[in-house]
């Protein structure tokens, strides 16, 4: 389930940095490779823009566990929609 939650901090990380008042950001796209699996312990994502346009972000995030191990590499984009749009 780490695609789930690496799609929940591209699209957290979008809504943070637009005018909430005015846009929302949803997710549009979601790409993960996952390249080890985690049995126990704590993970740890990155989250780090690629590129933040006026309608689109797109956000690489990587997953590691508890030593530094890399469990997956996702890329998130998120749709930046007008509230007036959206009703």
């Amino acid at each position: 389930m780490i695609w789930f939650k690496t799609e929940s901090i591209g699209s957290i990380a979008s809504n943070l940095i637009i005018d909430s008042t005015k846009y929302v950001g949803v997710g549009l796209e979601i790409n993960a490779n996952h390249v080890r699996s985690a049995r126990e312990g704590i993970v740890k994502a990155v989250c780090t823009a690629v590129h933040i346009g006026r309608t689109t972000h797109v956000w690489d995030i990587k997953v590691y566990d508890d030593h530094d191990r890399l469990l997956c590499i996702s890329r998130h984009t998120v749709a930046i929609v007008d509230k007036k749009v959206m009703g």
